[in-house]
């Protein structure tokens, strides 16, 4: 027996050592994770905790904190993995996302990710040639390529001078080929004949201007190529090209916000197809060129965040009490009582029977018999005492209540500080014959704010100004009333309903309330209290003063006010009032002396043909592509190469020339009103003279310089 309790009681102290020590090691790395997840370390918290909970399974504490940190721990790297997914780092992800299924193998999102990044690298084992990019639909690749609204790139900024009476389309042609751009007409168009006057306009001006004229419109379809078709509303509508996008406001907080913009557009532009999207705050508008432009103006200079405002609201309450008692107050009454005792009640025992005679001593009762002896003895006189008081208390009172209120512009803040005090509503009765029932049974309450209650709605103007409409009340409980069985507070409160316009940072005062009681009484004896010194021997004074004053006061501080620049003052041309169009601004090329050629010179004096005395017209000094090919080459004379004209020369055109469809005359100029010149025959010597030095393009020949201004004619 004592063999086998030595064998056991080894092996039990040893059972005993190590459940501790096991122990022990499960709160260890419980601490151990806990220090690691305070420092962001969800893999080393994970796997401590984990540790801690094989050791100690049992334990709820090391359970949640393992199941916490297995989502955190696989929510990291999965959100790894899909930043190395989009980077196109696919075997880095694929390592992320096997960790995180190691770690948690019931993340659906995990596994999602694992199967997607197998896959695609499996495909490009597979096939190498394949782009290594994710997935993409072909529409989504189409999308990529969509290209934006065609532009003219290539039209020239060179001023011209042009003076012509022809066909809108050999006009058209002209100004074209002096742009450097192709002209397309409407098969359907007929060309009237017009005159056309223009000096020193650019060539989009121009075409403008003659578009305004023989009422028609153009519409690039190329960089180099425009479409012209007459000014009607089917062909806008059929031909006029629209675009699509969408814009993002940023500082609209509610649909109906994003509705007034929505409008404005609709309204202003004339545009009927507008889509919103009230939870991207976004609205997607389709329309012509020209109305997308002017709507992403609009929407800039209506698009701001709203102004805010800080108030400081002052409520300042200064109370003062002075109560002053002085004097002594003496009896002013007494009172004289008969009382059963002495000789008279013991005569009155004596003479009766011993009983009754006790009876009335006790009693203290009179006879008629005692009536007649009546003495001194049996008066009793009570006068009260009198007291002096010497009394003066002076008491201040200061509350102030500071509440401080952020608004944004036209929204309502309110501010309530204080207690909700209940009060009955509603009808009830305070008992049903004698029964006694309860008058709460059928009364029902409702709450009232007690305390500071602050109503603002501010208005910031961009002049640092602010209109606030606002109302301001101070209550508390003063009392109590008893009504119906039921007692209900008596509130009393201050109130104040106000608009003003405050300057940024002014304090002003809203409103106050001054209260100045005094009230004064004496008591005494009469005649005695109104001498000045025994008034206070036979008589007290007192005296009591209260002073109330309330101030409101409040104070705006501007905290962001309304943001305008130049481009929300600019005003622009939105076209006329049937069609919305943008007028285009080119700049013009700088002259010598800095300023743009169109403010450096004055217009140059028209140039009349010495052999017709008609006008004619006036154009650059083209480049030598524009020019025949029998004169390119040729050098012109000192007199005409050394005068410096004040327009640029015109930017060559690497296309053909524009050549008038119909032959030159050949014979005299007739004599009418065209404002188009005609080359009459010269001799041989004057024309060899003008082949060799015409600095015109090809389809017109030299006349003349006058003012450093080349004049040409057409053929």
């Amino acid at each position: 027996m004592m063999t086998r309790l030595q064998l056991w009681l080894p092996l039990a102290l040893v059972i005993l050592l190590c459940s501790p020590l096991h122990a022990d090691k499960g709160h260890s790395a419980f601490k151990q994770g806990v220090k690691a997840e305070k420092q962001n370390k969800y893999d080393a918290a994970f796997e401590d905790y984990k540790r801690a909970h094989e050791l100690n399974p049992k334990n709820a504490e090391y359970l949640a904190a393992f199941a916490r940190l297995r989502f955190y721990a696989s929510s990291e790297h999965v959100h790894a993995g899909q930043l190395l997914f989009d980077a196109g780092k696919y075997p880095e992800a694929l390592a992320e996302f096997q960790r995180a299924v190691e770690i948690d193998n019931g993340s659906f999102i995990a596994q999602q990710e694992l199967r997607r990044t197998t896959d695609i690298i499996r495909k490009q084992t597979l096939h190498p040639e394949l782009p290594a990019s994710p997935l993409k639909s072909p529409l989504a690749k189409l999308a990529a390529d969509v290209g934006g609204p065609v532009e003219l790139q290539s039209i020239s900024d060179t001023p011209i001078n042009l003076r012509i009476t022809e066909n809108v389309d050999i006009v058209y042609k002209i100004i074209g080929k002096l742009a450097g751009v192709n002209v397309l007409f409407d098969p359907e168009y007929k060309p009237q004949r017009i005159a056309v006057e223009l000096n020193d306009v650019t060539a989009r001006e121009a075409l403008d201007m003659l578009a305004l004229q023989s009422k028609t419109f153009w519409q690039p379809v190329s960089s180099n190529t425009i479409f012209v078709v007459s000014d009607t509303a089917g062909k806008r509508k059929e031909l006029q090209a629209n675009v699509m996008t969408t814009f993002y406001l940023k500082n609209v907080a509610t649909p109906s916000e994003l509705q007034d913009a929505a409008n404005t557009v609709k309204g202003i532009l004339d545009v009927s197809r507008i889509q919103l999207i009230p939870n991207q705050n976004a609205m997607v508008i389709r329309g012509t060129q020209d109305q997308l432009v002017l709507a992403e103006k609009l929407l800039h200079d209506i698009d701001k965040p709203k102004a805010e405002v800080m108030i400081d609201v002052a409520v300042m309450q200064v109370s003062r009490t002075l109560l002053r008692t002085l004097g002594v107050n003496p009896p002013t009454s007494g009172s004289v009582v008969m009382t059963p005792t002495g000789p008279v009640a013991s005569a009155s025992n004596g003479s009766g029977s011993g009983s009754g005679g006790s009876s009335n001593a006790n009693s203290g009762h009179f006879t008629i018999d005692s009536l007649g002896r009546l003495n001194s003895n049996n008066f009793a006189v009570s006068i009260p005492g009198a007291s002096a008081s010497f009394l003066a208390s002076d008491s201040n009172t200061k509350l102030i209540q500071n509440p401080e209120i952020r608004a944004l512009d036209n929204e309502k803040a309110t501010l309530k500080i204080g207690d909700r005090v209940p009060v009955a509503t509603g009808s009830f009765s305070p008992g049903i014959g004698g029964a006694g029932l309860s008058p709460l049974v059928n009364t029902q309450f409702q709450y009232l704010d007690v305390g500071v209650n602050v109503d603002i709605t501010p208005h910031i103007h961009s002049d640092h100004e602010v209109t606030l409409k606002m109302v301001l009340e101070i209550s508390s409980v003063t009392g109590s009333q008893d009504i119906g069985g039921i007692s209900q507070p008596i509130i009393g409160q201050r109130r104040i309903e106000h608009e003003a316009r405050l300057q940024d940072g002014e304090v002003n005062l809203i409103g106050g309330i001054l209260e100045d009681s005094e009230s004064r009484s004496l008591s005494g004896y009469p005649w005695l209290t109104k001498v000045p010194i025994l008034k206070y021997f036979f008589g007290q004074e007192e005296k009591d003063r209260r002073q109330n004053e309330i101030v409101f006061a409040i104070t705006p501080h501007i905290v962001r006010g309304q943001e305008l620049d130049d481009q929300n003052l600019r005003v622009v041309d939105v076209g006329t009032g049937s069609f919305v169009g943008l007028r285009h601004h080119d700049e013009r090329p700088a002259s010598s002396n800095g300023s743009t050629g169109a403010k450096s010179r004055s217009l140059p004096a028209r140039a009349t043909d010495s052999r017709t005395n008609k006008p004619v017209t006036s154009a650059p000094n083209p480049p030598a592509a524009l020019r025949s090919p029998n004169t390119a080459s040729l050098t012109p004379e000192p007199s005409v190469s050394e005068t410096k004209s004040p327009h640029p020369s015109v930017t060559a055109d690497p296309r053909p020339p524009f050549r008038p469809a119909r032959s030159a005359p050949t014979g005299p100029v007739p004599n009418t009103d065209n404002a188009t010149a005609s080359a009459v025959p010269l001799p041989a010597k004057q024309a060899s003279r003008a082949a060799s030095a015409d600095p015109c393009p090809e389809g017109q020949h030299f006349i003349g310089l006058e003012h450093g201004v080349v004049t040409c004619a057409f053929n």
